[in-house]
């Protein structure tokens, strides 16, 4: 056998010792005057702490100990909290340039972490982001164009909900298809039907990647990728998800390539794929097929889902209050009578606009935004960030701010009218978030929600099937979407 000298042992110790020392020293510098939080445990940190379901709640809780600016040890990664609108608005807006980037997502495959506008930093993330907003408006956001699709749109859901005579009904899958279909006419220029299996297999892997990355078992894998990364689990689902998506895009783009005409281009994959035809360097750097299946895949995903959901909350509230709904009702007659509901009818209805601003206010879609990190190390609110930490907003704090809100947890448009019924505005409504990282498809979503809630209300009266308890408890997921009902779409006469 190999002997060992007990002298070489010893100097081994000492060396380990002393590098584990300088690495704690090093860590306490870094880390100097960091925002206060929780005392942390060994190697699981905060999380113990955490309601891995909803943890924008305990970190709400934590707030009222600790302050706006909290850290936070999940695992061994130091995070920062922001919650109040106060604090969200210093760090998004005033310190913008320092809070937009993205930190690692090991969640996501190579091809949509680093490619696209969700997760990407720099130049990539600028390219694309002014690229997407751009060809959006060429297409037609905030205009007429796209105007009269979420008409058409909405006229095809109107039929679908006639078809049910009033019986209950699961109303999920159908606002998912009708919603779908507006950003699906941007990017490949045609509509599904909504029991059409391909619409119905891509909402599919959209919805069960959003319910499973607000689950427990998603969480603990972000915070230990590699320990967990070769067990199964749902994350493992997720990746399969986000393959099949990133096939199904490639398939349709490439079939376009084939049939491109630079001088017609029909949707935002053909403006994509001129720009790459383009003889300049921004085009091979940033036009690749790469960027192209992550941008699509951003804008599905995020065009479809989050509007749905609100939507949903839309006739789920108007159902646990009939008053409330009588009211819109009543000004959709006066306003709109029996015409199609257009835009310029919304500057004429007050009380439409408010309930709609306190549904989305109310439902509170996205508790916390997509994390976000620091570009730089920075002073903020008297505590030192790191370069690279990873920052967590809170959207939830701001829909629930009591320094802005009169009745912070209950379903109030009052919130959003003066003394004389006017509209009036709340800067602490973010529910698209604020800043250079905030929603892109805001514009899109907020025509869409006006046309297909006032559509709806102008055909219908809903209310709950026989002997059903209405539950506003948000469900489990990345969002909060409601738990599973139906309604009853009784048609007005």
């Amino acid at each position: 056998m190999l002997a060992i000298d007990p002298v070489t042992i010893l100097l081994s110790v000492i060396v380990i010792l002393f590098l584990a020392n300088v690495y704690k020293r090093s860590l306490r510098d870094k880390y100097k005057n960091f925002p206060p939080g929780p005392r942390p445990l060994p190697i699981i940190g905060n999380i113990h702490q955490l309601d891995m379901n909803k943890p924008h709640k305990t970190f709400i809780e934590l707030s009222k100990t600790y302050g706006p600016v909290l850290g936070i040890h999940v695992a061994l990664e130091k995070m920062v909290v922001l919650c109040g609108f106060e604090a969200i608005k210093d760090a998004l807006i005033n310190h913008a340039d320092v809070f937009s980037d993205r930190p690692n997502v090991p969640m996501f495959s190579k091809t949509i972490r680093e490619n696209g506008i969700v997760f990407t930093n720099g130049e990539t993330c600028k390219v694309m982001r002014r690229f997407a907003l751009s060809t959006l408006r060429d297409f037609g956001v905030g205009k007429k164009t796209i105007e009269d699709k979420i008409a058409e749109e909405a006229e095809c859901l109107v039929k679908t909900f006639q078809s049910y005579r009033g019986k209950p009904f699961n109303n999920h899958t159908i606002l998912n298809a009708a919603v779908a279909n507006v950003i699906v006419s941007i990017l490949l220029s045609r509509r599904f039907e909504y029991n059409d299996p391909t619409i119905q297999k891509l909402m599919d892997i959209v919805n069960e990647s959003l319910r499973l990355l607000g689950t427990p078992a998603v969480r603990l894998y972000t915070s230990f990728p590699l320990l967990l990364g070769l067990l199964p689990g749902p994350h493992k689902n997720i990746a399969k998800n986000g393959l099949q998506l990133e096939s199904f895009i490639k398939e349709i783009f490439t079939k376009q390539r084939q049939m491109l005409d630079v001088n017609d281009q029909r949707n935002l994959i053909d403006a994509f794929l001129a720009k790459q035809q383009e003889d300049k360097p921004e085009s091979k750097k940033y036009f690749h097929d790469e960027n192209l299946t992550a941008l699509v895949a951003n804008l599905f995903a995020a065009g479809m889902e989050t509007t749905s959901t609100t939507l949903r909350w839309s006739l789920l509230l108007m159902m646990k209050y009939p008053d409330i709904q009588k009211k819109v009702q009543d000004e959709i007659e006066k306003v709109i009578g029996t015409a199609q509901p257009r835009l310029e009818h919304r500057k004429q209805m007050p009380y439409t606009d408010a309930v709609i601003h306190e549904i989305l206010r109310f439902g509170d879609i996205i508790p916390t935004t997509i994390p976000h990190a620091t570009s730089q190390g920075v002073t903020f609110r008297g505590y030192f960030i790191p370069k690279g930490t990873t920052v967590i907003p809170v959207l939830s704090s701001t829909l629930r701010d009591e320094a802005y809100w009169e009745k912070p947890y209950q379903f109030y448009p009052e919130h959003f009218l003066d003394a004389i019924g006017n509209l009036k505005k709340n800067e602490a409504f973010i529910p698209f978030s604020i800043g250079k990282r905030s929603c892109a498809g805001e514009t899109l979503a907020t025509m869409e929600i006006f046309l297909f809630f006032t559509a709806l209300l102008q055909n219908f009266t809903f209310r709950a099937p026989p002997g059903a308890a209405l539950d506003l408890t948000p469900d489990l997921g990345g969002i909060n979407s409601p738990l599973p009902h139906e309604i009853c779409a009784m048609p007005r006469t």
